[in-house]
């Protein structure tokens, strides 16, 4: 990632902002420790389908504008502007902490999500290792995962997904939110590009994946590009499709405007407006039954183009279930244990 310039919305949990005389200093990339001794998180959220996921990073290079995850690295005492982006906190020990989890014995297997918040298969990902090691653990342990991710970096893992395919479950979607390269440059910076997210497409489907593509977000004003991502990946060998609304909780809000007002210009006000009109005059509502979807004319629009154009594609099918005795076992037991619960 080449230098640029920091920027950070102020953070509600900071005591103090610092201000600089010049402007602040180029944001390089810088890789911080994180030696917590949990690795899987928990989510009771009631509109997401998995209830574990596991990722050895927070921050994302990829940098996108719209990221929902970015107030979090305020928590860390850092901004949700280029801190998110640069300042990537490592879990170095995320395979053994894994392990350790998948052997207590209350663990039956349940299915866990790779990048519930950051991208599990950013670029640092491909130097670290991290998230591949915790693909070789639930390998052996034959524990059922989810995946999303924009990366390319997945095709070095596909031994280990089709490995998990033949013993256990994997579903995998690729987020595309925009087929228009230059949009996409724009608000997802560092992310592979559409045309390359949809060879990924291809390359899971060849491989017996049965990939599918996730429209998140679709951004209101932009939301032509619904249609066209639909067609794009079905043709590329996807078998299912989703959709999130745009999400911008706390400070991705500015993050975001900023950016979009920067790439585009004589749009972004228009964006915003509508932005605000499928969330009640705000810039986000996070309650639990409309976050996700959004209300008003403007967000069932949205919701009635993606439904047309899924089902016309065949892309409206639902994700396959995981029925019976779970295949998750501990190494060396030789048995099954517990029941998958997918509630």
């Amino acid at each position: 990632m080449k230098p640029r310039a920091a920027w950070n919305p102020p953070n509600p949990w900071a005591a103090a902002e610092i201000e600089w005389d010049d402007g602040p200093p180029p944001a390089r990339i810088t890789l911080l420790e994180d030696a917590t001794r949990d690795v899987l998180s928990r989510n009771d959220s009631p509109d997401i389908p998995f209830r574990w996921s596991v990722n050895p990073y927070r921050g994302c290079m990829h940098a996108c504008a719209y990221c929902y995850a970015r107030p979090t690295h305020e928590y860390l005492g850092m901004g949700a502007g280029t801190d998110f982006d640069t300042r990537i906190v490592v879990k170095r020990r995320a395979p053994e902490l894994l392990r350790a989890a998948f052997d207590r014995p209350g663990w039956k297997g349940e299915e866990v999500a790779f990048s519930g918040g950051t991208d599990a298969w950013q670029p640092i990902e491909a130097e670290l290792r991290l998230t591949r090691g915790c693909l070789e653990v639930c390998a052996a342990y034959r524990n059922p995962i989810r995946v999303v991710t924009k990366s390319a970096l997945l095709e070095r893992d596909l031994d280990l997904l089709q490995e998990l395919a033949r013993s256990s479950r994997v579903l995998v979607s690729v987020s595309l939110p925009f087929l228009d390269p230059a949009l996409a440059r724009a608000l997802e910076p560092w992310a592979p590009s559409p045309a390359r997210r949809l060879r990924l497409i291809e390359r899971l489907a060849r491989a017996g994946l049965s990939p599918g593509v996730l429209v998140a977000p679709a951004i209101p004003g932009l939301d032509d590009q619904v249609p066209r991502v639909l067609a794009a990946a079905r043709e590329a060998g996807a078998e299912r499709a989703a959709w999130v609304l745009l999400r911008l909780p706390g400070s991705v809000a500015p993050v975001f405007e900023q950016r979009l007002r920067a790439a585009l210009p004589e749009a972004a006000a228009r964006v915003m407006h509508l932005v605000r009109e499928t969330r009640e005059g705000r810039a986000y509502d996070g309650a639990f039954s409309t976050r996700r979807r959004g209300t008003g004319a403007y967000a069932a629009l949205v919701a009635q183009v993606f439904a047309r154009h899924a089902s016309r594609l065949g892309l409206d099918r639902p994700e396959p279930g995981l029925d019976g005795p779970s295949p998750f076992r501990r190494p060396g037991t030789g048995g099954q244990l517990g029941l998958f619960d997918p509630t």
